[in-house]
């Protein structure tokens, strides 16, 4: 299975990131894109995004790009700061770029932009498994 491809198979088994309108805009081995829309069965009681929504973003870019490299691979730990409140009927986007795969382990830091504007920091720790995607 080519790096491209292992992020559409696995969006495809995401019950969670489809529900949430998530899309693959680009990927490469590497790098993943993604983007969604904020919609109103997302908003918190200030009615604003709630914060798990742009986290799930993330979450979703960094799992696909640690993927590409063919390996299955888990995130370990990860964490967010959130700069900007996002509103319904927003764009907001998000970009994994893993640099190198020296060992196990991966590091990374996501930009959440809307537009030019950076609304959120997620850092993600992944472990790489043994085990080939099909």
């Amino acid at each position: 299975m080519t790096a491209e491809q292992i992020p559409h198979k696995m969006l495809s088994q995401d019950a969670y990131s489809t529900w949430l309108g998530i899309e693959i805009l680009e990927c490469e081995i590497g790098r993943c894109k993604v983007g969604m829309t904020i919609r109103k069965e997302m908003l918190n009681s200030m009615g604003k995004a709630h914060g798990g929504i742009s986290y799930s973003l993330a979450d979703t870019a960094f799992g696909f790009a640690a993927n590409t490299h063919g390996k299955y691979a888990v995130s370990i730990e990860t964490s967010i700061n959130h700069i900007e409140a996002l509103n319904e009927g927003d764009y907001i986007v998000a970009e994994s770029v893993i640099e190198s795969v020296k060992n196990r382990l991966g590091f990374n830091i996501i930009e959440v932009k809307r537009g030019e504007e950076l609304v959120a920091l997620f850092k993600g720790v992944v472990y790489r498994t043994q085990k080939d995607w099909e």
